[in-house]
């Protein structure tokens, strides 16, 4: 049993103390006395402290009676509380998915001889997990990821519903998307390419352009074509793209009637009510993963999909069990399986042995289930 501390205590964050609980001693940490006391309620035996993580210059004392410390604050203020995590010299399994580059943090964490797994969700996260364990077997070709989390009920204009923060949502439609074609780095706006997709148990969904391949297009550049889409009801990134274009997403500070704000401060506003998700709604995760490449002379197709519709018994959602589990599935893996120091990709996690099979079988006993299909195509 390790004493293990999980910043941020938001739908995921939740969701990871609760689990890690069966087995360990947690403690909760946010600045929502809310979530915290929520947190209380569904399990007392774990701890919580009310701590403001983004005032806070430094989290030496914070963390020092901790194993290991698991990060899911929200992504504007993910590359500071990593950065302070290193320097309070704590190991870290860490999904708050922030802008930055997370290899720039890969000195600290290698002077101060700990380990930050980043990027550790769903996707990236798992998707790179698997990449990573079939990189090992065969020379890929191809790897594209198609994900997103999704209303059962759609309510116009949006037909979408957050599970997270806004703010890190607008930033992923923002945020110019990376992929990899033809042995090149190719970068075109978010939103871009939007093309129909037929998604099995599921039915019609868009695709567009998101920046989710991350440390693949440093870690994987041997792989000539790469991309990740981001999955939405048709006519969403529609909508979006009007809000963008029209500058509601902007950052320069504005003045109104001798008010100054961000139009991008207002927006998230307006769409946290808007994009609200509730314990009572019903939601989906999905997710495809298509592999190709050369496996012994033959070539191979590898498919995973997922579609996860969340747990109305506990009331949590799906985002927070794919994304949430795979974490601490990670911290359970790296709790018995301590990895060199340094900022660590999920992906290379995932080429080490046994590492994809537990976490493929940790997820599984929580019932998110990966469908795997294989083809040999020669």
């Amino acid at each position: 049993m390790a004493n293990i501390v999980v910043l941020g205590s938001g739908m995921i964050g939740n969701a990871m103390a609760l689990d890690l609980a069966a087995n360990h001693k947690v403690t909760a940490i946010d600045i929502n006395k809310r979530a915290l006391e929520r947190i209380k309620k569904q399990n007392n035996d774990v701890d919580t402290q009310l701590f403001d993580l983004k005032d806070e210059k430094d989290y030496t004392e914070l963390l020092a009676p901790y194993d290991l410390v698991v990060c899911a604050v929200p992504g504007y203020m993910g590359f500071e509380t990593l950065k302070k995590i290193l320097l309070a010299k704590k190991n870290v399994v860490d999904i708050s998915f922030f802008p930055e580059n997370c290899f720039d943090l890969d000195y600290l964490a290698k002077k101060n001889n700990v380990f930050a797994i980043a990027d550790c969700g769903v996707a990236p996260g798992m998707s790179n997990v698997i990449l990573g364990h079939l990189d090992g077997k065969m020379e890929i070709k191809s790897y594209e990821c198609l994900v997103g989390g999704l209303p059962v009920k759609r309510e116009w204009p949006f037909n979408y519903k957050a599970p997270f923060s806004p703010i890190d949502v607008i930033e992923e439609y923002t945020r110019p998307a990376r992929f990899v074609e033809n042995g090149e780095v190719v970068t075109r706006d978010a939103l871009s390419d939007c093309e129909l997709m037929d998604i099995k148990r599921v039915g019609t969904l868009e695709a567009f352009n998101t920046d989710g391949l991350r440390s693949l297009i440093y870690t994987m550049d041997h792989i000539p074509n790469m991309k990740e889409k981001t999955l939405r009801y048709p006519g969403h990134a529609e909508y979006i793209s009007v809000l963008l274009k029209s500058g509601f997403f902007s950052d320069q500070e504005m003045e109104v009637e001798g008010l100054a704000f961000r139009p991008i401060d207002v927006t998230a506003r307006i769409l946290r009510d808007n994009w609200r998700l509730k314990q009572s709604d019903d939601e989906f995760t999905v997710m495809r993963i298509t592999i190709e490449g050369d496996e012994n002379g033959k070539q191979r197709r590898f498919i995973y999909r997922v579609l996860d519709k969340g747990c109305s018994e506990s009331k949590t959602s799906s985002m927070a069990r794919t994304t949430g589990y795979t974490a601490t599935g990670m911290a359970n893996y790296v709790l018995q399986n301590k990895p060199e120091s340094g900022v660590i990709a999920p992906e290379t996690i995932g080429a080490k042995d046994g590492a994809y099979k537990f976490l493929l079988d940790y997820l599984k006993q929580r019932e998110v289930d990966y469908r795997i299909e294989e083809f040999t195509l020669n």
